[in-house]
């Protein structure tokens, strides 16, 4: 349920479950949380949860999802205007390494529960998604990366974010790391070898 349909008291004990679920999930997993932990800390009844969430997993992945949802945001500002797909995808990486570095507890809240989106069709994952096709039309992905590309891709970012964090690389350290990663990653697409370098580098460069 969206929390614009709901009316304004529900929609703010809604607000209050995410905020105090990203509390807990920035201290553990979700499989560690007591749905009595979350409603405690939100200061509501427990029946209210319900109200809001099937189950703890879904609620689990509601809170990341939101982050997701402002990592998004700063994805789309940094690619405006770009066209390149090579470096909208390059950029979209950086962008989750910048954010890993800045915010670090929001990025560990979002990998706790970001198994629930990336479907290949989630709405979050409208930009990957387009950015693939828009490799795989320009001949400069395989063909696999059409079914198989926004995961791949996905996973990448992911274990790109994890180095920062639980490594917890300056930023210097976590330029050298991205590079490395962007040119596994686009030549893993199919991109060609010059290509994809002097794309990770410019990005990399940038972080």
């Amino acid at each position: 349920m969206a929390s614009a349909a709901l009316h304004p008291r529900a929609a703010r004990t809604r607000q209050a479950l995410l905020a105090a679920g990203f509390e807990l999930l920035a201290e553990r997993p979700i499989d560690a949380i007591a749905i009595d932990e979350v409603v405690a800390r939100a200061g509501v009844a427990k029946g209210s949860f319900f109200n809001h969430f099937t189950d703890k997993p879904g609620f689990g992945h509601a809170v990341a999802e939101a982050v997701r949802a402002e990592l998004e945001g700063r994805v789309e500002a940094s690619n405006a205007g770009v066209e390149d797909p090579v470096l909208r995808l390059a950029g979209g990486m950086r962008e989750g390494v910048r954010f890993a570095l800045s915010e670090r507890t929001h990025a560990i809240v979002m990998l706790r529960g970001l198994d629930a989106s990336t479907a290949i069709d989630h709405e979050l994952n409208r930009g990957i998604r387009a950015d693939i096709e828009a490799l795989v039309a320009a001949g400069l992905a395989r063909r696999e990366a059409e079914t198989s590309g926004v995961r791949f891709w996905l996973g990448l970012c992911q274990v790109a974010m994890l180095n920062v964090i639980e490594r917890r690389h300056n930023r210097a350290e976590a330029a050298l790391r991205l590079c490395e990663m962007l040119v596994l990653g686009l030549t893993g697409l199919g991109v060609p070898e010059d290509r994809a370098s002097a794309a990770a580098h410019e990005i990399a460069g940038g972080l």
